[in-house]
């Protein structure tokens, strides 16, 4: 069975209580966990937080929905997604996978976090996820127990305690790992939540999709931002992954993920 643990926090220097920012009378973090509730192959989801007190808003929010929370470290978050697996695994009867989602994807689409587990099970995978060419916001990965658990016994740099995944992509040669290919580069289009250019790009989005009754899917917003290029590059500018990057330069270390 398939355990979606959430990352998300108020805390964050680029564009604090993002999570919690409203469109339309409803926080962005809302939208995001009704899109992952909307992928068949997810059996569960969990909001993982921190425990620093300007959390209590977001984690008393997320249970009033109907959602577990678990509450850890704000810096090791490889340690508050082992520990938030292990808090609920023996809820389900065969808790053996872990899909990654970020808090900074409201308009994650439900059918490409159905589309990796699908990989993940039919090639028996130990690692599956989104290749680059997909648009930055749509990030989704998944990962098995043993690699969770092996991460959180090995990892030692900083950065692979912060970034989760970093520790798998470090040791690419001891797992099975691959990405879900896109058909087209969509990686110029940027639809996560980082800066204020991307809240306000975002809300142009949902605003526009629910005055005009549409369905809010992938190619959809692709074709309202190619429609509406003021908005498309509002945020074209910003670079993507630029927190795993600062992380990356303060060990000195040239990554190319």
């Amino acid at each position: 069975m398939i355990i979606a643990i959430v990352q998300a926090r108020m805390g964050s220097s680029r564009l604090p209580d993002k999570v919690m920012k409203e469109v339309l009378g409803k926080p962005l973090i809302d939208y995001l966990l009704e899109r992952v509730s909307a992928a068949d192959k997810v059996d569960k989801i969990i909001l993982a937080t921190t425990t620093k007190p300007e959390d209590d808003c977001l984690a008393k929010h997320v249970a009033s929905l109907g959602y577990d929370v678990f509450r850890g470290s704000e810096d090791d978050v490889l340690s508050r997604y082992y520990h938030a697996f292990y808090e609920f695994k023996d809820e389900l009867e065969k808790s053996n996978a872990i899909v990654r989602i970020t808090g900074d994807c409201p308009l994650i689409d439900s059918y490409l976090i159905d589309e990796v587990i699908k990989v993940y099970q039919e090639k028996s995978m130990d690692y599956v996820a989104l290749s680059p060419d997909f648009s930055e916001g749509l990030d989704v990965e998944i990962f098995s127990e043993k690699l969770l658990t092996k991460a959180f016994n090995e990892a030692k740099l900083p950065s692979e305690r912060e970034h989760v995944a970093l520790f798998f992509h470090n040791n690419k040669a001891l797992f099975n790992m691959c990405r879900v290919e896109n058909s087209s580069d969509d990686s110029s289009y940027r639809i996560t939540v980082d800066e204020e250019q991307d809240f306000v790009v975002v809300k142009c989005i949902i605003e526009y999709f629910s005055k005009n009754d549409l369905a809010m899917n992938t190619q959809n917003i692709k074709d309202y931002l190619d429609s509406n290029p003021s908005i498309y590059n509002l945020n074209a500018n910003i670079i993507r992954n630029e927190g795993l990057q600062i992380s990356l330069e303060k060990e000195g270390v040239d990554n190319g993920i």
